[in-house]
């Protein structure tokens, strides 16, 4: 079991995340007493997307080569259309991702994130939600699609859209004060 405050956990992002899905994430576990990294693929600052238009850069911490499973006690991924959709045919990306799951430590993805984990094939047979214009992308992946704020997997955390960000968050902090989770197949 981890304490929340001393935890560590990465965010993975890049150009046009939704601005609230990875701001808020971002400020609520910094609030909470953890220490949280954004990784972007180059290093370089990223910029969100924000409703309708660009909204603003955030900045990060490391460049996703440098990002390590063996660092940190979480992923959370934010959705917004265009970040996962870059993020997935990243496969230093996807293999972050699939290594995080094989960790069983805490693997948070919000919105369209899912994506990344269909792409890392970690849905066959979990329960998991996802912003309902993926839905059958979630559900051809094996997994069993609920529409609810936050569902849990043994450590594994989907929400459908920002307006389920407080029960995602908390959701964060409960499973990575549980510690690790066996995610047998």
């Amino acid at each position: 079991m981890t304490d929340i405050k001393q935890s560590k956990i990465l965010i993975l992002a890049t150009n046009g995340f939704e601005q609230s899905e990875l701001e808020v994430p971002l400020n609520k576990l910094k609030e909470h007493g953890a220490t949280v990294h954004v990784a972007s693929p180059d290093g370089e600052d990223i910029r969100g997307w924000d409703k309708d238009d660009w909204g603003q850069s955030v900045k990060a911490d490391k460049k996703l080569s440098d990002a390590k499973v063996e660092d940190y006690d979480a992923l959370v991924l934010p959705g917004g259309q265009i970040n996962p959709d870059l993020l997935r045919v990243e496969p230093a990306a996807v293999q972050l991702v699939r290594k995080f799951f094989d960790s069983g430590k805490v693997l948070a993805a919000i919105c369209h994130a899912p994506w990344l984990l269909i792409e890392a094939d970690v849905l066959q047979g979990r329960k998991a939600t996802s912003y309902h214009s993926i839905k059958t992308d979630v559900k051809n992946a094996g997994a069993d699609w609920q529409d609810k704020e936050v569902v849990v997997d043994k450590g594994l955390i989907t929400s459908r859209s920002p307006e389920d960000l407080d029960a995602f968050v908390a959701k964060i902090v409960e499973e990575i004060e549980e510690g690790r989770h066996e995610r047998a197949a």
